[in-house]
């Protein structure tokens, strides 16, 4: 894990760049113990200097109190990687796998100013539009569509069948996506998650997006995508696009993350498994769990100091990525000593400051409904193999598994239609049920679409 055979602890008072070492945050060892490595970072002091991808340098925060100051300080602490030092003098490979998380992008979540402030208002006004009603029936519609087609297994990956998907099904609907362009959509961002065809996919994306505004031009709807472009800003279709990249590219990753670690915690946790209260309020304490110890994005909100600054003792040169460790922040020792009297809603996992995540309230609605619904539906639900045996994808970002296989009492077909699906014969009219921890991509939003018409 280190850039050396051994971890070397700096003495204290010593600047954290001076022995060269960079602790990684990218490879099986960091997914598989990421508290471990956080806390050898904390010997550091707040700061702690990462590398994120092979020569792709970064501070990492990892004390709660600096965390926020950064985050609510943007006069001294920019968004905008058009500052990147190290990229602007060719020090960063520009083939690095981090590269499209970090590179600007005409977008809310990489501008500073007043142009942030305008394009943040059209996303919350916007969002803010949005039926929590609507949502939820939708939510419902998606989960039983999706657990109708491995019900009848007795058995499931629960990340690719389910959790993966789910975000991506309902954002197609809260934008106002056609059954086409849905399915290039899904297909687009599934891939970019996966790191399949990266170039490709974003061209692909782009080409949905623009497609899309172009519909929305000529026929608004009841839908984001149309309220955003009638928004007072009058963006532009290339802002307009940046923008839906933004939402439901990034949006959908924290979503399915919190999906999956939550069942994780809810089958295989005995504080829940035992627990005596609803099952509502099960799924929010362990989503809030999730938030708290398994932030769905980990380490993100790259910050690029204006100009040389000291923060905590630690010097932060001008240009440089500093990244928030929402998980470390979140398990920081001070916090936790009087974690008991910390409100639950003081976790990082959002963000704070002008840059706080601005779709939290949908996601969470979402991970909720759609829980609940697999839970209510599947009541004998149980993890299908051991739970050290569960692994977790690797990278910088994020804390994702690579799947969670589950195994139930089959559903008979005959008896679906009882839970809010289809009969098995109507399931089946759009094509074959995919197999266990296979991603059927093409087709998934179109396949919801004839599921639900008939």
């Amino acid at each position: 894990m280190q850039s050396r055979s051994e971890f070397e602890t700096p003495p204290p008072g010593c600047p954290a760049h001076a022995d060269g070492i960079r602790t990684s945050l990218h490879g099986p060892e960091f997914a598989a113990a990421p508290h471990a490595i956080y806390e050898q970072l904390r010997q550091y002091g707040p700061t702690a200097p990462v590398e994120l991808a092979p020569g792709v340098e970064a501070e990492l925060v990892t004390d709660y109190g600096t965390a926020l100051q950064i985050l609510q300080n943007p006069d001294a602490f920019a968004r905008d990687p058009r500052r990147w030092r190290a990229l602007n003098e060719g020090r960063v490979p520009l083939d690095s796998p981090v590269l499209p998380m970090m590179m600007y992008r005409p977008n809310t979540m990489f501008s500073d100013g007043a142009t942030h402030l305008r394009l943040r208002q059209v996303v919350t006004d916007s969002l803010a539009k949005v039926d929590v009603h609507r949502v939820s029936r939708h939510v419902d519609r998606v989960a039983a569509y999706l657990i109708d087609q491995f019900s009848v297994r007795g058995k499931a990956d629960l990340i690719g069948d389910f959790a993966q998907v789910v975000p991506l099904l309902v954002f197609n609907d809260l934008f106002g996506c056609p059954a086409e362009l849905g399915d290039r959509l899904i297909v687009a961002i599934s891939n970019l998650f996966d790191g399949i065809d990266v170039e490709r996919s974003n061209e692909e994306m782009a080409g949905a997006l623009f497609e899309l505004v172009a519909l929305k031009r000529a026929l608004p709807e009841d839908d984001i995508t149309s309220w955003m472009m009638q928004h007072s800003a009058q963006l532009t279709d290339e802002e307009m696009v940046h923008q839906l990249a933004l939402l439901i590219g990034a949006g959908t990753e924290p979503v399915q993350n919190i999906i999956g670690s939550a069942l994780r915690l809810l089958l295989s946790d005995e504080h829940f498994a035992d627990g005596q209260q609803g099952a509502g309020v099960l799924v929010e304490d362990a989503i809030n769990e999730v938030l708290w110890s398994s932030p769905p994005i980990a380490n993100y909100a790259t910050h690029y100091p204006v100009r040389d600054v000291e923060v905590s003792g630690s010097k932060l040169p001008a240009g440089s990525p500093v990244l928030i460790s929402f998980a470390a922040a979140n398990a920081d020792p001070t916090l936790s000593a009087g974690r008991q009297t910390v409100s639950k809603r003081a976790h990082l996992a959002w963000g704070a400051g002008p840059h706080a995540c601005p779709a939290k309230d949908p996601a969470l609605l979402i991970s909720i409904r759609a829980i609940e619904k697999l839970l209510n539906t599947l009541p004998d639900v149980e993890l299908g193999v051991p739970l050290h045996s569960l692994t977790w994808r690797p990278g910088p970002f994020h804390r994702a598994l690579n799947a969670l296989p589950a195994r139930f009492t089959p559903v008979r077909a005959d008896r679906r239609s009882s839970v809010g699906s289809p009969t098995r014969e109507a399931a089946e009219s759009h094509g074959p049920v995919p197999e266990q921890g296979k991603r059927r991509r093409n087709g998934w939003w179109s396949g919801f679409l004839n599921w639900w018409k008939v």
